[in-house]
Formats: C-alpha cells, sequence, structure tokens
C-alpha cells in the first residue's frame, strides 16, 4: 500500500521520536543501575573498612574478631579474609573454608590487587549461589564482603518505573501532535497537489488554504503556478501563431541548437535545400555537411559573427542563404528564393541605362541644334530650321517621359486608375480618326469585325492606349499598302479574345519575338530609332492587358505581318 505525502511525515517524525524516547529509557535505566550498584558498593566498602578496623584492633585471631562484629553487620551479609597468596583464611558461611580452592585468581581479588578494590556478581564455586561480591586490599591480606544476588537485592537494583511511565505518557502526547501537525501540513500539501493535478478545473479563489506560514506559502506557490500555467499557455499560443507564420512564409527557415541539432523546419526549407544541395534528402541537418554550404558552415564554426548572408545561384534559381546566431548558441538558417526580386533588379538597372540611352540622343540633338542658333551667324530661315528641329526633339522627349510615367503608374500604383464600362467599337474609331492622316500617308486600310455593343469594364485611357499603341506600332514598322484588322474570334464567361493583325513586312528573326515587350528593345533591321517612337509602346500594352486581367502573345503570320492575341476580362 502507497502511503500518502501526510502518512509518510507522521512515520518519519514517529519513528525518529521513537527511537529517541526508546535512547532516553535505556540511558536512564543504565544510569540509575549503576548510580544504585554504586550506592551498594560503597555500602558494601564500609562493611570491608569496619571489618579491616576490627581485625587491625584485635590481638586474637581473626574468627573471633569477626564474630563480635556479627550484630553490627547484616545476618546475610558474607564475610571472607583471604590472605595475600590466595588462601582463605575465614569465611563465615563456609564451615570447611581451610579445604576451599585458592582464591587468587578470583576477578574481585585480581582488582583488588591491581586496583586496591574490586567488584564482581558471580556463583560461588563453594555454595554454588549467586553473590555480588566486593573484595579491598588491607596490608597483607584481602577483606571480601557478599550478598546473595536474589530477588530481595534484584528488586533493589531495579529501575523506577516512575520514570518509565512519565516518558511513555510524554512520548504520547509528543505522537498526538506529531499525528495533528503533520496532518494540518499534509492536508495543505494535498490541497497544493490537488491544484497542481487539476489546475484547469478549478479556481485558485475556492482553494481555502489554513491561516499560518504554511498556508501563506501555499497560496503563494499557488498563486505562482497559476501565473505560470497561464504564462505557459501564452508561450505555446503564441508559438503555434509563429509556427503557422513561418509554415506560410516565402522562406525556408530551421532552427537549430547550440549543439548543431535540428529543432524545427519548414517544408519550403527543405525544398530549397534540395535545389541547392548535391543529393536529395528530407533531413534538414545536410546543410552543415554539405559542399555548397561550405562559407555557412565556416561561419558556424567561428565565434566573431553573429550575421552571415551569402548569395548562391543553382539549377536556374538564385537563393540568398542567412544566418543568424543567437546568444544561447542556438541559430537559424533562413534559404530565400530571390530569383524574381534578382531578376527585377537587373531589369530596373537595365532600364535605367535604356533611360539615359534614350534620352540622352534627344537631349544631345536639342543642345547641338540650339548651340548652332546661338554660336553660328545664320540666316532667319536656317535658324527657323534648327528651332523646329529641336522643337520635335522636345516632343520626342516629352513621349518618352509620358510613356515611362504611364508603365510606372500601372505596375505601382493600379488603384488609381478609375473602371468605367468602355464601348470596344467607339474607343477604336477614335483611333482611327487620331491617326487617320497616317493611316493615308501609308496606304494603310484600319478596319474590325466587333460587336457594336460590346462593353468592357476597365480605364477607358489605358483600352485606348492599348489599341493606339497596337496601331502605331504597326504603322511604323509594318510598311505601306496594307490592312490592320481588329477582331473578337471567342468569348466565355469571364474574357473576350481578340486578335490584332497587320498584312505588313512581320519580324524575320523570330526569336527578337520573345522580347518585343521588353522596354526599349528595339529589332535591328526596319524598326530603327529614326522611325520615331518611345520604344515604350509594346510595353505599355501588355502593362494594359495586364491591367485588365488578360494576357497577350504575338507571332508571324503565314501570310505575313505579326499577329497579337490578348484577352480582356469583361
Amino acid at each position: 500500500m502507497k502511503l500518502d505525502y501526510r502518512q509518510r511525515l507522521f512515520l518519519y517524525f514517529g519513528l525518529l521520536f521513537t527511537l529517541f524516547t526508546f535512547g532516553i529509557i535505556i540511558f536512564e535505566q543504565f544510569r540509575e543501575k549503576n548510580y544504585k550498584t554504586q550506592g551498594l558498593k560503597e555500602k558494601l566498602e564500609t562493611y570491608t573498612d569496619i571489618i579491616q578496623v576490627a581485625i587491625e584492633h584485635s590481638h586474637d585471631s581473626v574468627v573471633p574478631a569477626i564474630s563480635r562484629l556479627q550484630n553490627l553487620l547484616p545476618q546475610d551479609l558474607r564475610v571472607t579474609i583471604i590472605s595475600e597468596e590466595g588462601k582463605v583464611l575465614f569465611d563465615n558461611s563456609i564451615n570447611d573454608y581451610i579445604s576451599l580452592d585458592n582464591h587468587k585468581d578470583r576477578p574481585e581479588i585480581v582488582e583488588a590487587q591491581n586496583e586496591g578494590k574490586g567488584t564482581d556478581i558471580r556463583v560461588s564455586e563453594s555454595n554454588k549461589q549467586k553473590y555480588l561480591y566486593f573484595a579491598k586490599k588491607a596490608d597483607d591480606k584481602f577483606i571480601r564482603v557478599a550478598l546473595l544476588y536474589n530477588i530481595k537485592l534484584q528488586n533493589f537494583l531495579k529501575h523506577d518505573n516512575a520514570f518509565l511511565y512519565f516518558i511513555i505518557l510524554f512520548f504520547t502526547v509528543f505522537i498526538f501532535f506529531i499525528h495533528v501537525t503533520t496532518k494540518r501540513l499534509g492536508k495543505t500539501i494535498k490541497q497544493l497537489r490537488d491544484y497542481v493535478l487539476n489546475s484547469d478545473k478549478h479556481d485558485l479563489d475556492k482553494l481555502n488554504f489554513p491561516n499560518n506560514e504554511i498556508g501563506e506559502i501555499g497560496s503563494k506557490i499557488a498563486d505562482n503556478y497559476f501565473k505560470l500555467k497561464e504564462s505557459q499557455k501564452t508561450v505555446l499560443m503564441e508559438r503555434q501563431k509563429l509556427l503557422q507564420h513561418i509554415q506560410v512564409l516565402e522562406e525556408g527557415i530551421c532552427f537549430l541548437s547550440p549543439k548543431y541539432e535540428v529543432e524545427y523546419h519548414n517544408g519550403l526549407f527543405i525544398q530549397y535545400l534540395n535545389i541547392i544541395a548535391d543529393e536529395a534528402s528530407s533531413d534538414a541537418s545536410i546543410i552543415l555537411t554539405d559542399e555548397n554550404f561550405s562559407e555557412l558552415q565556416d561561419f558556424l564554426s567561428q565565434d566573431q559573427e553573429s550575421y552571415f548572408e551569402k548569395i548562391i545561384s543553382k539549377q536556374g534559381k538564385i537563393f540568398a542563404v542567412r544566418a543568424n546566431l543567437f546568444k544561447d548558441g542556438s541559430f537559424e538558417v533562413i534559404l530565400s528564393d530571390i530569383t524574381k526580386e534578382e531578376k527585377t533588379r537587373r531589369l530596373k538597372q537595365e532600364m535605367t541605362g535604356n533611360i539615359a540611352h534614350e534620352l540622352r540622343t534627344p537631349i544631345t540633338s536639342i543642345r547641338g541644334y540650339l548651340e548652332t542658333v546661338l554660336d553660328q551667324p545664320l540666316s532667319d530661315e536656317k535658324k527657323q530650321y534648327f528651332i523646329e528641329r529641336a522643337f520635335h526633339q522636345t516632343i520626342a522627349l516629352s513621349e518618352i517621359i509620358q510613356d515611362m510615367s504611364l508603365i510606372t503608374k500601372m505596375e505601382e500604383a493600379p488603384n488609381l486608375f478609375n473602371l468605367e464600362k468602355t464601348n470596344i467599337v467607339q474607343l477604336l474609331e477614335r483611333v482611327k480618326e487620331d491617326l487617320s492622316i497616317r493611316l493615308v500617308e501609308k496606304h494603310i486600310e484600319m478596319k474590325w469585325q466587333v460587336p457594336e455593343q460590346l462593353e468592357i469594364t476597365g480605364n477607358e485611357n489605358l483600352l485606348y492606349s492599348l489599341f493606339r499603341n497596337l496601331t502605331d506600332n504597326a504603322i511604323r514598322y509594318g510598311g505601306e499598302n496594307m490592312l490592320i484588322n481588329i477582331s473578337v474570334y471567342n468569348e466565355d464567361a469571364d474574357f473576350y479574345y481578340f486578335s490584332f493583325y497587320d498584312t505588313g513586312i512581320g519580324v524575320k528573326d523570330e526569336t527578337h519575338l520573345n522580347r518585343i515587350f521588353e522596354r526599349f528593345f528595339r529589332i535591328s533591321e526596319g524598326r530603327t530609332r529614326d522611325n520615331g517612337g518611345t520604344g515604350l509602346g509594346l510595353s505599355i500594352v501588355k502593362n494594359a492587358v495586364l491591367f485588365h486581367k488578360g494576357n497577350i502573345s504575338v507571332k508571324n503570320r503565314k501570310e505575313g505581318g505579326l499577329e497579337f492575341l490578348f484577352t480582356l476580362k469583361k
């Protein structure tokens, strides 16, 4: 049977006090017996002193002298006179004492020989009775007295039971006190245990601890335990939030202990790790051994830096590897796929260079024309010519800035464009009217097969720019005597499917078709800056289509010319 805390506590204290009490009883009985025995020895020594005095003052033999003392000595006192050689000279309890054995080796005689006096309790070899012997050396003799070690003497040496009764009473009272104390303490401990084991089932305020120091300690422990449980719940909740957040991160993350043991990682970490590592594995710790992460491993082996970052290119992708060391020696490793960001960065870098290159030409021309007018003596006709040329370049510069502003707005602030229902046929008529002079100059026919009531919910200006730039691109680079045709060849619940083609010269090198929507990209043959334009028209077209949730592609027509196929969300 398993004892509870209160029972064990009572047992420990009870056993300890029981041992202590029995120790006191045994000690007291031993001390009392020694005390009584010592008193009896002193009494026997007094008898030997009386006998010694009687013998010394007697001028006749020992026997008459002792006989005269019989009335002064106890009736049961045995008196023996022994010579220094051990011969019995007198014994009042043995008639034939002359024939007794030599007593020199008796324990009390040996002790008296060495110490002057000696005692012993034993059975007499002479009469087979048990005696308490006391012997004392007196000149050349040993005077020995003895009392029968009988019931009477044993009762005299018996312990005083009053002390024993007192100790037993005291023991009982103290055991009861231990019982009460351990019961109260056990009750407090039981309350604490019940609270800890059932902390989710009851309220701290309902615990009734005793109004004492132990109760105060119990209340404080329970209060701290309650706060600890609340803190644990909070930490667990925050940990779950963190893990959920880590799972949906677009980064692979792994936490490792100071002993380089993997504590946690998300699925994306393993996915990225397997792309970079030489061998595929579900074990995140291979990042500590794979050669592709040698620089990371070198960083972890030192204790100077706390942050590491490295770019790794693998399998056509670009990854950022980062590591953070924490104060406790643990660390995290983060893998990020920055392929898209890196391409965007390079594209922006390239675009910046292209913008600078595109702006340089009109600015250089304007500066050259104006310097000529200012520095050279020219006729009015020549001055007018150079001023007109500078003016045309400012228009080209303004168009580049305007187109760049439109693209930036579509990419970075699409919410600034208003949406409204736009009739496509009316919009195409505006485009044809605005470009009519150029269409006539190059003998280009423009027509469409679009339902009269077709409407799209979108931004009218962007839709206009879409069809205007496609038409302008065909006029500039398609050649003369051709047809521009626009049609809706299909529709579904969400989209209209458009075809825009011309019957011009097309693009001879079809590898250029993959880059035709890039900003400032120009095809070398027949499509140069001399033809005008900002180089941003088709880029605006693509962004306008994307703004309206559609897609666009381009191809060479078998009959000649270019065809753009795109969708616009209804």
